[in-house]
């Protein structure tokens, strides 16, 4: 019979998988972010550098940092079972963590400022005095035919 290697402890093991935490910091050190063993985000840290960088290049950097400690934590954690065996659904997946590659996220250029008082050429008048008068509401109560026939109602009810 030849000689398997030696099963390692359940409650060691489950011990390490629960400990394990893989960190990540981006290149430019603006994002740093742990991961679990599951690859769960448990904590995330942003440095002053991302107040100048865009809304768009801030969530480009946390979803590469975070990829990048899922995929030390597949690694890690795929160490730690591998004495249990290198098949099934969850080697798999682990794999599949190693090799996942986020799509490029195009930066898109800031949209230029909306005119607030001249659109091509024309200037804008603020019309919102202009409106009649709201009628002054009844004294008592109102019969639902009366405020159902009165179309959709914008103010409280109540």
């Amino acid at each position: 019979m030849a000689d398997r290697p030696a099963k390692p402890d359940r409650e060691a093991l489950l011990a390490e998988l629960d400990a394990l935490s893989a960190t990540a910091t981006s290149a430019d050190g603006a994002v740093s972010l742990s991961v679990n063993t599951d690859g769960v985000l448990t904590r995330l840290r942003l440095t002053d550098a991302v107040s100048g960088m865009s809304p768009s290049e801030i969530a480009d950097a946390v979803l590469r940092t975070y990829v990048e400690a899922q995929r030390e934590s597949a690694k890690r954690t795929g160490q730690l079972l591998a004495p249990l065996g290198t098949g099934g659904y969850l080697m798999d997946r682990l794999r599949w963590r190693v090799q996942f590659e986020p799509a490029p996220v195009p930066v898109a250029a800031p949209a230029p400022p909306a005119p607030t008082t001249a659109q091509d050429g024309k200037v804008l008048k603020d019309r919102s005095s202009d409106a009649a008068a709201a009628a002054a509401p009844p004294s008592g109560p109102v019969p639902d035919d009366d405020w159902y026939a009165g179309g959709m109602r914008f103010d409280k009810a109540w």
